[in-house]
Formats: C-alpha cells, structure tokens, sequence
C-alpha cells in the first residue's frame, strides 16, 4: 500500500498547531465537499481530507503518525507497517464494522487499526455526520439577479443534501426554504443559516447551512465586488464640448457630468452607486463615442466646414507629422 503523507494533503507543515490544522482541514472540506464542489474528483478529496484530519486532530495517533512519519517516508511510497504495530501502539479494530473501516484507507487502517484507542468508547467519523462540527455542515449554491443582490430581501430556494438512511445508503433529499438576503451580497458571499444543517452524531444539535452567493450576469453592468461598470454612448459633441446627462444606476436615474474633451474610453465614476454596503460600492461609467450612422444635409454640411477649419490631426504623434 501506498503511504499518506497527511500534513501534505492538508497544505500544513508537520510543525501546525492543532488551530492551524483545524483551519486547514474546514477550509479544504468546505472546498471539496460534495454537496458543493462539481469537480468529478471532490468526493475522493473530501474523503482524503477528512482522513487525514482524523489522525492529526488526535494527539495520540498524530505522536504515533509522526514516529513512522520519521523514518524517512514520502507521500505515495511502498508502506507496510512494523510487526505488531497495532497491538504496540494499542490501537484495535474491535468494536467497528466493516462499514466503519469503509470510511478510511487501507493505509489509516493498518496503522490505528479503524482509527480509534482501545476503551474510548465509539466515536464513528463519516462523511455526513461527524463529532466535528464542521462535517455537519450543509453548503448549497443560490444565484441571485443583480437587483435582487442590490435590493435583498426574501427569497424562496430549493436545494439538495446528502441524507445517510438507515442502511447507510446515500440519498439526496429536497429542501424548500424561505431565505433573507441581506441588500448588497456580493458574487462568492457564503451566508450562514444556523441550525439548519444535518444533526451531529453525538455532541447533540444540529450543523449550520451555507448558502454560497452567485449573481447572475447583467445584459448593462459589469459586477467587480461591490462596483458595477457600465459603458454609456455619447456623441462626439458631447465628448468635445462637455454635457450633462441622463443614466441608469442600480438604484435609479441620476445626472452624468461629461467633462468637455473627454475621449472614448473614459471612465467616470459615481461614488456609492454600486452595491450598498459599509462603504457602498461605486458605479463607473465608460463613454464610448459613437458616430452618426447616416448624416442628414444639415449635420453633413456641419461636419464639413468643421473639417475645413480644424487643423486637428489625431494621427499626428503616429505619422511624426
């Protein structure tokens, strides 16, 4: 069998304090955690992950880990375990299942024999429900409008969840819940809703649920955290002269000040137009100068005398003219 390398698989040194592995291993399991990664490989991760977190998080089989650890191993070398180990480290199998044992490596269970001391009672670790807080955890994926994000307030959402029957299958279950979105959650914002995750094994009530945030896209605005960009057209005299204009923001129509010789690609910015918050976000206003597809006489006649009196020439500092 292959040996783990543990403080690889959770990204810590084998010098961590039990913190920093905590927060390592939630960090990884809120990553990988089937109800919310899509990636092919995240229930293999998540399970990887979980394990290792097991034998660290316990200070008797992180001491006997890193005796064996010492000896020169790597992470994917040929392992077998010393004659005897078990019965020297007085780690036991009795009292678990086959289904207990399921839930780790062949390499874990050479080494503490399904992962727990002889005589601490049964404290049974699997992917759904745990002793850990944080593996009674749900998390599910909500995408909002961008009004809806700017605006908050309730909204009505379905998800699934992983539920354990009592045969140990594995089922998916629906929710319906009425959610309060607070006005201004930004694109990745997780909210947590106390109490109503999956009942923990032993330690008595219940996980939280994580609602991660997406906002959908925008046919007008551009959403970077809590600013909006937006591209306004203008004309080319509005450019050239200066104007005030009308535009559209998330919370409504406010006047546009277009500085006199502005070009195209300018970004003008109204503060605390964004998404609301502490402090709001902004919206930026790009202009894009647009032309007159089709001219009538009298425009065409203007645009004419303008070329005959002008000696403007934006090609200059190109051409060396």
């Amino acid at each position: 069998m292959e040996f783990k390398d543990y403080y690889q698989i959770l990204g810590v040194a084998d010098t961590a304090t039990q913190d920093e592995i905590k927060r390592a291993y939630r960090q990884l399991a809120r990553k990988h955690h089937p109800d919310i990664s899509k990636e092919p490989t995240a229930y293999a991760r998540f399970k990887e992950v979980t394990e290792a977190y097991e034998a660290l998080s316990d200070k008797e089989k992180r001491v006997a880990y890193d005796h064996l650890r010492q000896s020169g191993y790597h992470q994917g070398d040929e392992f077998k375990p010393p004659p005897d180990w078990q019965a020297q480290q007085g780690f036991s199998d009795r009292g678990f299942s086959a289904e207990d044992r399921a839930d780790f490596s062949d390499f874990f269970s050479s080494i503490f024999g399904g992962g727990f001391k002889t005589g601490q009672g049964r404290r049974r670790q699997n992917f759904y429900g745990s002793d850990d807080p944080a593996a009674a955890d749900i998390y599910a994926e909500i995408t909002l409008q961008l009004v809806d994000a700017y605006q908050g307030g309730e909204k009505r959402i379905v998800y699934q969840s992983p539920e354990v029957q009592h045969n140990g299958q594995i089922v998916m279950k629906k929710h319906t819940i009425d959610v309060s979105i607070p006005a201004g959650v930004v694109d990745g914002q997780h909210l947590r809703l106390k109490g109503l995750g999956r009942a923990r094994d032993s330690s008595g009530g219940r996980g939280h649920l994580y609602l991660e945030i997406h906002i959908a896209p925008h046919p007008l605005y551009v959403l970077d955290g809590k600013n909006v960009t937006k591209k306004m057209p203008v004309t080319p005299w509005e450019a050239a002269l200066g104007a005030t204009i009308d535009t559209t923001t998330l919370g409504g129509k406010v006047k546009l000040t277009i500085p006199p010789g502005s070009q195209s690609g300018t970004k003008l910015r109204l503060k605390g137009r964004g998404l609301p918050g502490n402090p709001a976000g902004d919206q930026f206003v790009i202009l894009q100068l647009v032309n007159p597809a089709t001219l009538d006489q009298a425009t065409e006649k203007l645009y004419q005398q303008l070329a005959e009196v002008s000696n403007f020439n934006p090609r200059a500092l190109l051409e060396g003219d």
